[in-house]
Formats: structure tokens, C-alpha cells, sequence
């Protein structure tokens, strides 16, 4: 009798799974997911590295998982504890015969899967491919030769032409193993995890819920209800409302949805309704977060360091109080405040807005980008470490780009994305009173009633800035 452990991750889905469909032939199957309490513990960067909003979105997706499995007649065993020393006990517990697995693209869930197979006893460890969108032998050329610049991978893909064909989830699944059960146990909820459980905000822009039905569900409507992929390319740049951007990240993230299924999806789609800029903006998207993903295979622990992907830092190292009031939504600037709130209170935040914060961190408050990309690993609903540390070190000038910093005018940004100053009256309450025309420049007021607000006010005025203050300032 063949008896499998099925080891899930950031892959909590069944279907277009390879783990799962090479469990098919085993006789009996055990799911099990480890939650890893040193998520909890301050990293080197003094935060978490998972907070709340995500930690809520991984329960839920986790509930979603079992109820798939019972479904088909097993279950996902849910333990707390160090990940390689549980799944090593357990398989010889259970005289378990393999773990199937998904391969991982980070150093340390890698080094993790070297530490399980040094443990494992007779049991073997199968890694299967990785959440990709392109599996490495789809790849225009090996890894260690792809190009560091993305127009130039873009090309490479394109070329190819490639054809996705995911696998559907399967009707059944072999029956658990006898002496399985009493392992299980209830999912341990946010308070039993020392987190509490997040404020309902009616105004965020990621109103869903964790799982895979609920990603299968978003997916038909953004490309067959509603079609909002196809105003994609006009919407993207929003900041307020569930539908100005496909919203898929948070389940391609934890693997609730394979991005091989959406871009599938999406190509069906062109065929049914025709190719347009925005279906082909979105098919970017998608094609830039596997440049990221073997980005990190290729260059690993460099993308984490200060210096990133370049020979010697060029972005700013320190760190201050600034930092602090930059996470606190408190720097003065309403569009960045604006911004940092949204994700403190939803764990989410537009991609104009990341890119707007990110650079406003760098280069006008001159602190360490790491710290912001650790901030964002901690609050992200959406948090991937290939795409969150690649566009970090992109827009600090250490990533993928022949460019220094990519530096970005809040103001402007301020001007062009949020005119009416729509999106920070909503996150900044004590500005709703000031005139709609000084919202994005409470700075200019005077020093009593920017005081009476209980606004910080704005330490000095970048010079490239003059050209969006109010023409009456």
C-alpha cells in the first residue's frame, strides 16, 4: 500500500496542481499544511513578517482547502510547528512512503526542503514545478542565461509563443490514511494566534475572501461577467473601488489560483471576444511577476541585500524616525499618508499607490528600502517575496533596470491619479474639512489650523514639487 503526504504551502489549491495530480495513484493521502509560528517573531527588520490581513485571508483560504478536499473524500491536516520537523515526524508516524511537494523559489523555503530531505527517513521528498507561470523547461533559455532586463524576457517568451493547459482539480482523491485522524484538529483562529481580528473597512478595495472558489469566482467575473479586463488598461491606475484592476494577486499569491489557469482564462477569452490593449496589459502583468519569480531563482539571496542585483548600494541606508511616521501614514504628505493607511486598515493598496510610497521612501525621506519592503511583507494582503522584493530593489535602483532610482514626484502623482482628492478624504478623515483644492497641500496652511487638523505638517517643500502647488499659494 503506497502512502502519500501531500505537503502544501503557498500552493493552496487543487486545481492545475502538479503535487496533486501526482498523488492520484497513491492509495492513501494525507494534505497537511504547517503553519510556521516564527512568522509571528520580529525578523531583522524588526517587524513581522505576517501580519494580520494576511494571516486572516491564509485561515480563510486554508477553511476553503479542506472543504474542497472533503469534497472528494479527504481532508487538509492543519499543524503549528517548524515545517521540516513536523512533515519528517509525521511521515514516520504514519510510515508514510513519499512527500510530494511543490518545488520553492526563495533561499529560505529552499533550505527548508534541503533540511526535510536530510530528515526524512525512508520516506523520499518529490518536488514538483513551482507556482511559474512558465515551468523551466518552457523557458526561452536556461536561467542562468535569461536577461536581467524584462522588455528584452518579453521577447524571449513572445517568441515562443507559449500555450498553457492546466489540469483540472480532480473528482476524487485517495481516502486518508486509518491512523490519520487523530491528528486533526479545529484551524486555529487570529486571537489564538496573538493577532486579533481586523476592523471590517467598507471603503477597501479588496472587499473578497481567501480561497480558491472565491478566486475561481473573481476570475469568471473579471473576464466573463463583468469583462472588466477589458477596460483594464484604462482602470489600472484607480485607488478606490473593487474594480479597477483585477484584483488576483492576493490568490496568486498563496496559490489559491494558478496563473497558468488565468492566463488559460485569458487567452479563451481573446479568442471568444478579440485582443485589445487591456487584455494585453494584463497578460504583462502576468508575464512581469514570472520575470520576478526567476529573477529570485537565478540570483537568491542577492535580491535580499542592500545592495540588491547591483555591485554596492545606491539608494540610501539609514534609517530614522522618518521611517516610523512613513508606516504610521503620518509624513505630511496626503497622498502617501493616504496610502499607508488604506494598508494598514485592509491589507491592500493600488499599484500606483505602492510605487508612489515606495519611491517616496527612498528618495525623499532617504531611508533603507529593506525596511519598506519588510513593512510590506509584514501588511500585504498580496505579499510575494519575488515580486514585492523585485519592485522594491527596482524602484531603489538595485533591481532589474540599467536605471539608478526611479523616482517619482508624489505631488504630481497626487495631481494626476487622485484630481479631486477623492482617494485621501476617504483614508484621511481630519482632511475632509480643508478646502478641496489644499487637500493634497495642507502644508500651505497656516500653522494654527494645519495644528487645530492634528495633520503633521510637511518638514520642507521638494523644489520639484512648485509646479503642482495651488496656483493661489
Amino acid at each position: 500500500m503506497r502512502r502519500v503526504l501531500l505537503w502544501f504551502k503557498q500552493d493552496l489549491r487543487l486545481d492545475d496542481h502538479p503535487a496533486v495530480q501526482a498523488a492520484l495513484d497513491a492509495d492513501r493521502l494525507l494534505p497537511l499544511y504547517v503553519f510556521d509560528p516564527a512568522l509571528l517573531r520580529p525578523c531583522a527588520y524588526g517587524n513581522r513578517r505576517l501580519g494580520v490581513h494576511r494571516a486572516r485571508f491564509l485561515l480563510e483560504s486554508l477553511a476553503a482547502l479542506d472543504g474542497e478536499l472533503r469534497q472528494r473524500g479527504s481532508g487538509l491536516l492543519v499543524l503549528q510547528g517548524d515545517p521540516a520537523q513536523l512533515v519528517a515526524r509525521l511521515a514516520e508516524q504514519l510510515d508514510i512512503d513519499e512527500v510530494l511537494t511543490l518545488g520553492e523559489i526563495a533561499p529560505e523555503e529552499r533550505a527548508q526542503l534541503a533540511v526535510l530531505r536530510a530528515r526524512l527517513g525512508a520516506a523520499s521528498l518529490r518536488e514538483l514545478p513551482a507556482n511559474h507561470l512558465l515551468r523551466i523547461e518552457e523557458l526561452p533559455c536556461p536561467v542562468q542565461e535569461l536577461p536581467l532586463v524584462f522588455s528584452r524576457f518579453r521577447e524571449q517568451v513572445e517568441q515562443r509563443q507559449p500555450v498553457f493547459q492546466p489540469r483540472p482539480a480532480p473528482a476524487r482523491l485517495p481516502a486518508l490514511p486509518d491512523n490519520a485522524h487523530a491528528y486533526f484538529t479545529s484551524l486555529p483562529s487570529l486571537s489564538q494566534l496573538g493577532l486579533g481580528e481586523p476592523l471590517v473597512v467598507p471603503n477597501s478595495a479588496f472587499p473578497f475572501s481567501g480561497g480558491e472558489p472565491a478566486a475561481q469566482a473573481r476570475l469568471r467575473d473579471y473576464l466573463w461577467l463583468g469583462q472588466g479586463v477589458r477596460r483594464y488598461k484604462e482602470t489600472r491606475n484607480g485607488m478606490i473601488g473593487s474594480e479597477y484592476s483585477s484584483k488576483l494577486s492576493a490568490w496568486l499569491a498563496n496559490g489559491s489560483l494558478s496563473a497558468r489557469r488565468v492566463v488559460a482564462e485569458l487567452r479563451r477569452h481573446e479568442s471568444q471576444y478579440g485582443r485589445n490593449e487591456s487584455t494585453q496589459a494584463l497578460w504583462l502583468e502576468l508575464l512581469w511577476r514570472d520575470f520576478f519569480r526567476w529573477t529570485l531563482v537565478r540570483h537568491g539571496a542577492a535580491l535580499f541585500r542592500a545592495g540588491g542585483l547591483k555591485a554596492s548600494p545606491a539608494g540610501p541606508l539609514r534609517l530614522d524616525e522618518r521611517f516610523d511616521s512613513w508606516c504610521q501614514g503620518r509624513t505630511g504628505m496626503p497622498l502617501v499618508d493616504a496610502c499607508m493607511r488604506e494598508l494598514a486598515s485592509t491589507g491592500f493598496m493600488s499599484n500606483r499607490g505602492r510605487q508612489v510610497v515606495a519611491s517616496y521612501l527612498v528618495n525623499d525621506l532617504q531611508q533603507d528600502w529593506r525596511h519598506g519592503a519588510a513593512w510590506f511583507e509584514e501588511h500585504l494582503l498580496d505579499y510575494d517575496p519575488a515580486s514585492n522584493w523585485g519592485n522594491w530593489a527596482y524602484l531603489a535602483g538595485v533591481g532589474n533596470d540599467p536605471r539608478q532610482q526611479r523616482l517619482f514626484n508624489a505631488l504630481r502623482q497626487a495631481r494626476q491619479y487622485d484630481p479631486d482628492a477623492t482617494y485621501v478624504s476617504l483614508w484621511l478623515p481630519e482632511l475632509r474639512g480643508v478646502p478641496q483644492h489644499l487637500r493634497h497641500t495642507p502644508f500651505l496652511l497656516p500653522h494654527l489650523q494645519l495644528d487645530s487638523l492634528g495633520y503633521p505638517r510637511l518638514e520642507r517643500i521638494p523644489d520639484n514639487w512648485k509646479p503642482y502647488l495651488p496656483s493661489a499659494a
